[in-house]
């Protein structure tokens, strides 16, 4: 016998105890005998377990599980709200409080059709896809360029007044572009001047917006180091600027001098959430965005689904503060709340937008809440706090995973109210019928794929969710103050992931190819992808090794099956080179993971179910503007946002389409919205879904728009430079676009 540090799971919580085994059960791991236990042992750097969950167990669960709504006693009674700060727009969401609501009504449902573009802005500096809505402070616009810059633009005319550049990196990421997701405009204080504040890459800049130069006294040089990198744009409470990390964590900095103040991290180990990753824990990431309650000196936080995706064999138990909206304090990054929408997510669900602080009415009495949107389609509403639902929240009881060493979670979010922005879950009665073909092809894909509410993933088999591309997005949502409702926009596209073992990965390209891989190119890549993806009818090769034995493929090589016809060009020999690539046995560049320990994952990219022409394999609408009405936690409308037109000119009504640019509101009763593949931005009415205008823009619109006044007059501009996975016809550019009436 001896004392070994084991992980124990009971149907949803964990707990770190030291054990006494024997000899027998005292390796990597085991299993106990009693089946509503599975236990993991910790060895040396990693954690291992044996088998798959137990099916029987999970179903002896009761069904539901109900999260009680707040209390009347614990409501948190609502606060005033400064309404002239609705007329400025200062952050790239609007105000602190994320809400994307301008009180400007000069532009309303009588007049926005004869709406028009008063200027075009083009950098002149690059292509890329910005996903950053500017701000407007005193007449001038600022906002990011293609080639790493900020530039202040004259907000009436177009003209450009100055440009700051940002170091250009030899290799650059996705968080080396000039604030990716927004940027604030902060005014100063008695002994500071103004300054404009966002990220790029691991540093945080402070730029003069009256000269375009970098604050003195910042940092070093206007810039101070954030450890996790930096997307978004944070907020200001007092003389505090709080951000958070691409790559995880929740920072605080002296918004003044850019001195660091505290770190809060996302991947919680401590006494007061306990065991809830496992000692190999992954990250959980801040990219979703936040927002500030400045009566409370809280800030919310959006944080998105753990990592590593998909694969969530090495980070047992909930992973919390993933999949949250995090509650903290604006001055010290203290603990207040946490409310979690999935657990131990394997779907890349993330909470993925800025929370929106909003106070809706139950019971005759007003109340503060905070919204949290998610991929999963769920809209969290939050009593601001103590974080417990404004409704009751349901959960369901969810399917195990047959992936050895895989825990899932016992219950995912099944939420009644507030109605969810879409559902995850895919089925075969949701399969296209937009023509015979289109639903033949997709059929047989589903035939061969899981589905169904929060399936877990098979090695080397498919499985179909609503999820990746659906729901909501990190442009998020925009608020009708007055009213309490809700306007977001959301994707219906089915996501088609597989999860292979390592040593199915693709070949090291700076190591030549086998003679296996070589026939592969030459006789099956055409029909069954570069990658062994699948192409259509034609079914994936990945994870072949699971589901075949060699005696398997050589019969059907031998003789064909369906439409795949018999190979008589490759001999004996040749044949098994051909096997030997298909089931990894002499795969040069990959190796099988070191240490004795149990398999490891990971997934085969990002795929969705499609038809043979490429457009969605589920049926209309792809994509849609919603709107909820809070109070209630009930839609009052969706309406199809954007439009396919070669599909429009074979008869077809409006499919929607993929859209990631989020939605603005105003006092006029109107919703602003652009983010579609048609490249156009569009006006509906706030009351009814009805669309009353729309222009072309230059590329597509790739952020919310932005509304604000000069000299009297009212504009919406957009950042429109398409590409992303939006894409557009004309390819990705370097433009804004402002409107005004005549």
């Amino acid at each position: 016998m001896r004392w070994k540090k084991v992980l124990i799971f009971n149907g949803g919580s964990w707990t770190m105890r030291a054990r006494r085994l024997s000899d027998g059960l005292a390796g990597p791991c085991f299993r106990a005998a009693q089946a509503a236990f599975v236990v993991w042992c910790v060895g040396s750097g990693f954690l291992e377990a044996a088998g798959v969950e137990d099916a029987a167990v999970r179903a002896a669960l009761p069904e539901f599980k109900t999260i009680p709504a707040v209390s009347d006693a614990e409501r948190s009674p609502s606060q005033p709200v400064d309404p002239a700060r609705f007329k400025a727009w200062t952050r790239s969401q609007g105000d602190s409080g994320s809400r994307r609501y301008s009180s400007l009504d000069q532009i309303n449902r009588g007049n926005v059709s004869a709406l028009r573009a008063a200027w075009t802005y083009r950098s002149a500096d690059g292509a890329a896809n910005i996903q950053c809505t500017p701000v407007i402070v005193d007449g001038v616009m600022y906002a990011p360029t293609p080639g790493l810059a900020l530039v202040a633009v004259d907000a009436r005319t177009g003209a450009e007044k100055w440009r700051f550049q940002v170091p250009k990196p030899e290799r650059i990421r996705n968080e080396d572009a000039v604030a990716r997701r927004g940027l604030v405009y902060w005014p100063g204080d008695t002994e500071n001047g103004p300054r404009l504040l966002f990220g790029s890459g691991d540093w945080i800049y402070a730029v003069d917006p009256a000269g375009g130069k970098a604050v003195e006294g910042f940092g070093a040089g206007g810039r101070t180091f954030i450890s996790k990198g930096a997307t978004i744009s944070g907020v200001v409470y007092q003389n505090v600027y709080v951000v958070g990390g691409v790559r995880g964590g929740v920072f605080g900095y002296d918004v003044r001098d850019g001195r660091f103040l505290w770190e809060f991290s996302t991947v919680a180990k401590d006494a007061k959430t306990g065991e809830t990753w496992g000692p190999e824990a992954g990250s959980a990431d801040c990219w979703g965005g936040m927002s500030l309650d400045e009566g409370r000196g809280m800030v919310f936080v959006a944080v998105g689904a753990p990592r590593p995706d998909m694969v969530g064999v090495g980070r047992p138990g909930d992973n919390l503060y993933s999949n949250c909206v995090l509650a903290l304090d604006a001055m010290t990054g203290a603990y207040r709340w946490h409310f979690q929408d999935l657990r131990h997510d394997l779907w890349d669900l993330d909470v993925c937008a800025p929370p929106n602080l909003v106070t809706v009415e139950r019971g005759g009495r007003k109340l503060d809440a905070v919204t949290g949107l998610s991929k999963a389609g769920n809209l969290l509403l939050l009593d601001r706090g103590t974080g417990k639902p404004v409704f009751p929240f349901r959960l369901r009881r969810a399917p195990v995973s047959n992936l050895p060493g895989e825990l899932t979670s016992a219950y995912q979010p099944d939420p009644e109210l507030p109605e969810p922005v879409s559902r995850m879950e895919f089925n075969p009665s949701m399969i296209t019928k937009r023509s015979p073909e289109a639903t033949d092809f997709v059929r047989k894909v589903v035939e061969r794929s899981h589905y169904g509410f929060f399936q877990p993933f098979e090695e080397g088999k498919p499985t179909l969710f609503i999820g990746t591309r659906g729901g909501a997005e990190w442009s998020g949502g925009a608020v009708d103050v007055p009213t309490g409702r809700l306007y977001v926009t959301s994707n219906r596209w089915v996501s088609k992931i597989t999860v292979v073992a390592n040593e199915e990965r693709e070949r090291d390209p700076k190591v030549p190819a086998s003679a296996g891989e070589s026939h592969y190119v030459a006789h099956c890549a055409v029909c069954h992808g570069a990658q062994r993806e699948g192409v259509g009818v034609a079914p994936p090769l990945v994870g072949l090794k699971a589901r075949l034995k060699d005696a398997d493929v050589l019969a059907l090589l031998r003789t064909g099956r369906g439409l795949m016809p018999p190979n008589l060009v490759l001999s004996e020999g040749e044949r098994g080179e051909l096997l030997d690539y298909l089931f990894r046995r002499n795969q040069p560049g990959v190796s099988a993971p070191a240490g004795g320990s149990a398999p490891k994952y990971t997934f085969g990219g990002y795929q969705f179910l499609v038809d043979h022409e490429g457009y969605p394999g589920i049926e209309p609408p792809w994509g849609l503007l919603n709107c909820f009405d809070l109070n209630t936690g009930k839609a009052l409308w969706r309406v199809p946002l954007g439009e396919l037109e070669e599909l429009t000119k074979q008869g077809i009504p409006k499919t929607g389409s993929q859209t990631l640019g989020g939605a603005t509101v105003t006092a006029g009763g109107l919703v602003f919205v652009a983010g579609t593949q048609d490249e156009k931005i569009r006006a509906f009415d706030a009351d009814t879904g009805r669309e009353l205008w729309e222009a072309k823009l230059p590329f597509a619109g790739t952020s919310a728009p932005a509304v604000y006044e000069v000299e009297g007059r009212q504009y919406v501009v957009v950042t429109a430079t398409g590409g992303g996975r939006v894409g557009g016809k004309s390819g990705m550019g370097d433009a804004y676009v402002a409107f005004c009436l005549p």
